[in-house]
């Protein structure tokens, strides 16, 4: 037991406090209106990015940026196991940014700028990639750092790309995460094929081979894939019959992720655990919390489905 892994799980203890939890999340849905909803937000543990006057997508990305920040901060608390365990686990932040970048740098008018998130020492390759272009630059660049080749240059062949890659990360560097990586790449996948009809790279469709097993990359129909995926991962699509319906799936996996994440922090050793336990706790927090600005903006009530999603969640 190092003195290091002693600070790092104390730091990932306390940050349970940074939580809005159920309650403040309900709070949050129920306001009337969206400036309700941002009052009530600057009294809470996110109120550090939070605007007066925002937008919905300033303020969901208020709430991811307050994430980081949190994320940042335990980061610098960890021995480099566990650096490089929420490094990984925090690899949407860079996935979004590279997103942003090449949509800014393939003259997308249809997206407004939006500046990068502040990754600091949770960069994975970030500052090479702000650096290129053009997206056969950014392709070029993703394929010679840890990333890898996402099998083209297109937004979707990289967002594709990145996520695959991701998964593959954190399933190998982070074993605590590893089911929760190769759940998200099923629904990733399923999505892509099944429901927008859209084939991965070549390159992408291997990496998923490592996690999902090669019948279910190669199954032709969404039922086939469903059948050829590993147990645990096929436990998540239960009764989600028609691919159109994954998105339920996804409420699910954020629920097994926050149940996980408790059970992580309960841990009484010192190691990357509880601190793995904690990134996932804040992140299904803000994913929530996220999802409650939604229902605010639009004036629905709690209990119906949140359409926010800013950045993924861990990995």
């Amino acid at each position: 037991m190092g003195a290091g892994w002693v600070a790092g799980v104390a730091r990932a203890r306390a940050l349970r406090t940074r939580c809005l939890g159920p309650d403040g999340i309900g709070q949050v849905a129920a306001c009337r209106t969206l400036d309700d909803a941002l009052r009530r937000l600057a009294v809470t543990p996110y109120r550090r990015h939070v605007i007066p006057g925002a937008t919905p997508a300033e303020a969901q990305r208020a709430v991811s940026a307050a994430l980081l920040w949190h994320l940042r901060v335990l980061a610098g608390w960890q021995p480099a196991t566990g650096a490089q365990a929420v490094r990984a686990l925090a690899a949407g932040f860079e996935i979004s940014n590279t997103e942003h970048h090449l949509r800014e740098i393939a003259a997308d008018t249809e997206h407004p700028f939006l500046p990068p998130y502040r990754l600091g020492a949770l960069a994975i390759a970030w500052s090479r990639l702000a650096r290129t272009r053009t997206p056969s630059e950014l392709r070029t660049a993703l394929a010679a750092s840890d990333w890898g080749d996402p099998g083209g240059d297109s937004p979707a062949a990289v967002a594709t790309g990145m996520r695959v890659s991701a998964a593959v990360r954190l399933s190998v560097t982070v074993p605590d995460a590893a089911r929760w990586a190769a759940a998200r790449l099923a629904l990733l996948f399923g999505r892509e094929v099944f429901v927008v009809g859209r084939r991965l790279p070549d390159e992408s469709v291997r990496r998923t081979a490592r996690l999902l097993g090669p019948r279910a990359v190669g199954a032709g129909s969404y039922a086939d894939f469903r059948q050829a995926l590993p147990a645990d991962t096929r436990r998540l699509l239960k009764d989600v019959d028609e691919a159109a319906d994954l998105w339920r799936a996804e409420a699910r996996w954020w629920d097994t992720v926050e149940r996980d994440s408790r059970e992580l922090l309960r841990r009484s050793s010192f190691g990357p655990g509880p601190v793995v336990g904690a990134v996932a706790l804040l992140s299904a927090d803000a994913w929530r919390t996220r999802g409650a600005l939604e229902l605010a903006a639009r004036g629905r009530g709690p209990g119906e489905r949140p359409a926010a999603e800013e950045p993924d969640g861990p990995g």
